[in-house]
């Protein structure tokens, strides 16, 4: 429905992951009945999970406990790991930056240029765990390091900026023709983000088997003060989900809805599968984990973009181990910890066996989810009363 901002401009009403509630359906299941496995092209992962490509969140380690765990670590191939030789001492140089001079001091760091020699390194590393390999190039560099990353042994390849489009335009150099350049790739890859039907159908039609959905919902990011621009994120997946039937319906060919970003709970990534997702991408739980290579702190893509910085250095700190984080057990109950326990819980609780039969379920906009009858919890700050509920 369309709602009038103005007399010459109107606009849909958008909701976020905190605007819905998933509602409960006539039946449950046991929890260990239920399968919340998730494809990706030819490789099958026991969690529909990929660790994001941000540096305080994914080194070589890290991509190896999440793989081994069940999800997959994607690994940013224009980060710290491949900027710098010896990246820990450049990390903790990070996490010890003053808060008004991180922004800075992280733009500096990053004018450290990516060694080809370290990508390989890199991704070898994480190959000879035999976990599968995923990795994230800007659409800008992608040609100029897949190559040496597929010759290292890539599995999958992330295509990830801000906003991803499969129809870039300039006037100064020849844009990547996503097209034909996924075509010929021997590996499956995932695009994004993105935020709306259109865009999303687009990079469906790419050959992609994936698509990032979320433009500025994450923590570290500040694209929507910056830029201005976004998709609360409840709307961007139903959005999509609706896309991916369009082209299931035309080619027969299923590609990923992947949430990325903004998810901080188990409770969370379930209403993201509610909206549609196949999977999600998340950064700053990861970031919590005492292993994580950001010591307690998180921070954007964008945060060291030379000229105009759409990310910031925010403290996580260290609260758990990741298999504590991912599979539990959880010693909080502010759903923070046992991330897909809580998922399998969700979807046993509403009698969905499976992550494609969830995403059927009826969700309805529910603004006092969170506070009907937590007066107590939020004034004494205890279980849904953290962090502002």
């Amino acid at each position: 429905m369309e709602i009038e901002i103005g007399l010459g401009k109107t606009g849909r009403r958008a909701y976020g992951i905190d605007d819905i509630a998933i509602v409960p359906s006539r039946r449950t299941r046991d929890p260990e009945d239920i399968d919340i496995s998730w494809q990706c092209g030819p490789y099958s992962f026991e969690l529909p999970f990929l660790g994001s490509a941000m540096d305080g969140v994914i080194d070589p380690k890290m991509a190896i406990s999440i793989g081994k765990l069940g999800g997959v670590g994607v690994l940013n191939l224009e980060g710290i790991q491949t900027r710098y030789e010896h990246p820990e001492p450049v990390l903790e140089r990070i996490a010890s930056l003053p808060k008004d001079k991180a922004t800075r001091g992280i733009q500096e760091i990053y004018e450290e240029p990516v060694k080809p020699e370290l990508v390989k390194e890199r991704i070898t590393e994480i190959r000879e765990s035999g976990v599968s390999v995923a990795a994230s190039i800007t659409p800008q560099r992608v040609e100029q390091y897949c190559g040496v990353a597929l010759e290292a042994g890539l599995d999958i390849l992330v295509i990830q900026g801000t906003v991803v489009s499969a129809e870039h335009l300039s006037a100064r150099r020849n844009p990547l023709d996503m097209y034909k350049f996924i075509e010929e790739l021997p590996v499956p890859v995932i695009v994004g983000g993105c935020a709306s039907y259109h865009t999303a159908l687009h990079l469906m039609r790419t050959g992609a088997v994936g698509v990032l959905i979320g433009v500025g919902p994450g923590y570290a990011c500040t694209t929507r003060g910056v830029l201005g621009i976004g998709v609360p994120q409840a709307t961007a997946l139903a959005d999509a989900a609706a896309a991916r039937s369009r082209m299931l319906e035309e080619t027969g060919r299923y590609v990923s809805v992947i949430a990325d970003g903004g998810i901080r709970t188990g409770g969370e990534i379930a209403k993201c599968i509610a909206c549609g997702a196949d999977a999600v991408m998340i950064g700053a739980p990861i970031a919590r984990a005492k292993e994580a290579p950001g010591h307690g702190f998180h921070w954007g893509m964008a945060t060291f973009h030379p000229e105009l910085p759409r990310g910031t250095r925010v403290e996580v700190g260290r609260v758990a181990t990741i298999e504590e984080i991912v599979k539990g057990p959880a010693h909080e109950n502010d759903g923070t910890l046992n991330l897909f326990g809580a998922l399998r819980m969700s979807m046993a609780t509403c009698g969905y066996e499976t992550i494609k039969e969830f995403q059927r379920a009826e969700v309805m906009v529910a603004p006092a989810l969170k506070t009907e009858g937590k007066a107590m919890q939020i004034n004494q700050e205890v279980g849904m009363g953290k962090h502002g509920g």
